[in-house]
């Protein structure tokens, strides 16, 4: 008999991990690389803005298609075709030579990661009892703003030394090397060979019952989308996963326009994304501990909710200086509060859903939050073309827009994620 492993689930939590660490290594190369790829091959914002658009359509069409998709053939078999996919597509993009090739590849590889996080968000679901969702949550989605944090490190290291092309190449490797151990290590928790009796009744204990988890995975699109509680998720990443991706893919473009250079302002390319890994395990610590508290599901997830709207508002400030240490610490609290609100985003889906709908769900949040962001992304490389004269001020509407959304997505959850008749019918578990 194989030894078992002690708090396997962690274990596996922590691959996920990897996992979105390398998924956010491979996204940011293209914006780490966007001014001196502007620069060679004279792009404008909204040129860039394009490319970046095509990577988002393909997500969101991703989103909501594959999601349906890991809930029939299971993440084991769905993750490793999304990481091989997005792994050798990553590998390949060196052969782009100009606008339209570089947008075909970001397309491919939007589709190839698509499938990532709702497949992360199944897996917390089949692992984790409720009071520990959060935290397992914010353990995995913690991995893109530690790919973040870790990326300009990696990748201007190596386009420094060698050129653009290889720095695409290495996201892809690592990617290959994570498929094998995932491989390795990652079977459901019914048939994993390593999982203790303690631990397994431990992730069982507080499931729905079997009628009603049956009731729940004959659900399609059409019945998921007559609930107010979908809805809320579908807000939940929409108002707010926009922002950090405007943070993630502009940010540099953002320092250069405020007159800072990449070489002396690389601490505040790495501070937001080191903020935001620390908002998601605040949000999911906190939601947990209320929970252990006493506190029913909603209301804990609420309360971290009400948080990252009103925290978001901090980046306001931003647009009345020009000092780097001021900016690179306001833009850390924004992301620290947006990653707070996101990990709640994150988890709501394995909290109102059956495990044989939580992909389905998560992927229509990551869709809404894909539209969202093609339509962001739009409006920015327009108007901060509009506004290029104005140099250190061509950002600022854009900024105030960011920080006011996530606070009316957060009225707008609030409002929608309840126990309704369908809670009552079986339909939705109780939050």
């Amino acid at each position: 008999m194989p030894r078992r492993i002690p708090h396997l689930r962690w274990w596996i939590g922590g691959i996920l991990f990897a996992s979105t660490v390398i998924n956010y290594i491979d996204r940011q190369t293209l914006s780490l690389l966007a001014p001196y790829l502007k620069r060679d091959y004279h792009w404008s914002n909204s040129d860039y803005a394009n490319i970046v658009i095509a990577f988002r359509v393909a997500y969101s069409i991703g989103q909501a298609g594959f999601g349906r998709l890991i809930d029939r053939m299971g993440t084991r078999r769905g993750l490793s075709i999304t990481v091989a996919c997005y792994s050798v597509i990553s590998m390949v993009t060196p052969l782009a030579n100009g606008l339209r090739s570089f947008a075909m590849f970001r397309f491919l590889l939007g589709a190839a990661e698509s499938p990532n996080w709702p497949a992360a968000t199944k897996v917390v679901s089949e692992w984790f009892p409720k009071h520990e969702r959060g935290l397992a949550t914010a353990l995995f989605d913690s991995g893109s703003s530690i790919g973040g944090a870790v990326a300009p490190f990696i990748v201007l290291g190596i386009y420094f030394r060698w050129g653009w092309r290889p720095a695409f190449v290495v996201p892809g490797i690592l990617g290959l090397l994570w498929l094998v151990v995932w491989q390795r290590f990652h079977h459901p928790p019914e048939t994993h060979p390593r999982i203790s009796a303690h631990e397994f009744q431990l992730i069982t204990a507080d499931k729905k019952s079997p009628a009603r988890a049956q009731q729940s995975s004959y659900l399609v699109w059409r019945d998921f989308l007559k609930f107010p509680q979908t809805w809320g998720t579908i807000i939940a990443r929409l108002f707010t996963d926009p922002i950090f991706f405007f943070i993630a893919d502009w940010f540099p473009i953002y320092l250069v326009a405020k007159g800072i250079e990449l070489k002396s302002g690389l601490i505040a390319v790495w501070v937001p994304f080191i903020a935001a890994d620390l908002g998601n395990f605040f949000g999911g610590g906190v939601s947990g501990y209320l929970i252990r508290r006493g506190w029913s599901v909603g209301a804990a997830r609420k309360a971290v909710i009400v948080f990252g709207g009103i925290g978001v508002m901090a980046l306001i400030p931003t647009i009345f200086t020009s000092r780097l240490p001021a900016i690179a610490f306001l833009f850390g609290f924004a992301t620290f509060s947006y990653s707070a609100f996101s990990t709640m985003a994150n988890v709501l889906p394995s909290d109102l859903f059956a495990s044989e709908s939580v992909a389905s769900v998560s992927g229509l949040g990551g869709a809404g939050a894909g539209l969202g962001t093609i339509v962001a992304f739009k409006l920015i490389g327009h108007f901060s073309d509009a506004r290029h004269g104005d140099a250190i001020h061509s950002f600022d509407p854009i900024i105030l827009v960011a920080a006011v959304v996530p606070f009316i997505g957060m009225i707008l959850v609030l409002l929608l994620v309840r126990n309704t008749r369908a809670t009552e019918q079986g339909l939705l578990q109780r939050i």
